[in-house]
């Protein structure tokens, strides 16, 4: 099993210590360090800034929304970073969701999938630099030639040469057909929340994209890394509680009532009831009795705390049901030691 560290995106105020953990991240073994973007900071000035820093530890995003930028321009900040770092950069990307889609980028958000097949293509062609880069749309026309065009784009070919044609491409991903198409085009699958007890149901998503023609890996080449939680702590329940405002802020908050793709995936662990409570509770402003609503199993599932041994223990079914990395969102150097001994060694 393999660790990463998440510095997640910027609250009220860029995080403090950020760099300190990187660096102790790097010494201790950790395979890679992410950081993320919302509708506040991004996520490739965080990751260059602190990465300078850095010699051996893989740079990720996790993720970068597609309606952020167009694909040329998210191939142009990946291949710089990973010139920069000396081939370590990884490109994580997600589709956001139409609240963010719509209300802050301006862009609709229909067609995810369309869209994330067409933008992942335009991505490789950029990196492979084989010839001018093209495609006939319907989402990202190259060139484009739709209202308001002048008719003189030309197809271009990047002036720099990528360091790296292959650079690894991940999709954040939670809905079933999302999930095939990751295992269809990406390298790689980034589960914000996971849990051993649905695997099952993940890998036979998995499994279709391997299925399809031309999929790009198979299995045993393609890197789950899931978002996790590692807590030690020999007060169970009371750690368990002090998670539960997150989750509440994720069902009941994170999306829209009739679209949020965090309450579906809780529903399909078996929680269906207990989410669509936890949503009207959270809309109608009854915060506190949202949270009392949460079950403790609904954290425990997709969580990694109590004692170090009960923790390894659990790791070991993470590892058995296909997770290659434990991404970890440590606040201090201290977490990022004790992490990193647990999981480590």
């Amino acid at each position: 099993m393999k660790l990463g560290l998440t510095l997640g995106y910027w609250m009220a105020q860029p995080p403090q210590g950020a760099k300190e953990r990187v660096l102790e991240a790097e010494k201790l073994g950790y395979d890679i360090v992410f950081t993320a973007e919302s509708w506040g900071s991004d996520a490739f000035t965080p990751l260059a800034w602190w990465g300078s820093h850095t010699s051996t530890i893989k740079l990720g995003t996790s993720i970068v929304q597609l309606s952020a930028r167009p694909p040329t321009s998210t191939a142009m900040a990946a291949l710089t970073i990973d010139h920069l770092s000396q081939g370590r950069f990884v490109l994580g990307l997600g589709v956001s969701g139409p609240q963010v889609v719509e209300g802050w980028y301006g862009q609709p958000f229909g067609k995810p999938l369309a869209r994330t097949r067409e933008y992942v293509s335009i991505l490789r062609q950029v990196l492979a630099r084989e010839g001018p880069v093209s495609s006939s749309g319907p989402h990202y026309p190259l060139p484009y030639s739709g209202p308001n065009s002048l008719g003189l784009g030309k197809c271009l070919k990047p002036i720099t040469h990528p360091l790296r044609a292959d650079i690894p491409i991940l999709l954040g991903a939670e809905g079933p057909k999302n999930v095939a198409l990751a295992g269809e085009i990406a390298d790689g699958w980034l589960p914000i929340f996971y849990s051993p007890k649905v695997a099952p149901m993940y890998n036979s998503w998995l499994g279709e994209g391997f299925a399809r023609p031309n999929a790009r890996r198979r299995k045993a080449d393609f890197e789950i890394m899931a978002n996790v939680m590692i807590m030690v702590t020999d007060n169970l329940e009371a750690t368990i509680d002090s998670l539960k405002p997150i989750i509440s802020l994720y069902v009941g908050g994170m999306g829209a009532p009739e679209m949020n793709f965090h309450k579906d995936m809780f529903a399909r662990m078996g929680y269906e009831q207990e989410v669509d409570t936890i949503q009207k509770l959270f809309l109608e402003g009854a915060r506190d009795e949202a949270i009392a609503a949460i079950p403790s199993e609904m954290i425990d599932d997709i969580y990694l705390i109590g004692s170090k041994e009960r923790i390894r223990d659990r790791i070991a079914q993470w590892e058995d049901c296909g997770v290659t990395t434990l991404v970890v969102g440590s606040t201090s150097v201290d977490e990022v030691r004790t992490v990193a001994e647990v999981v480590l060694g």
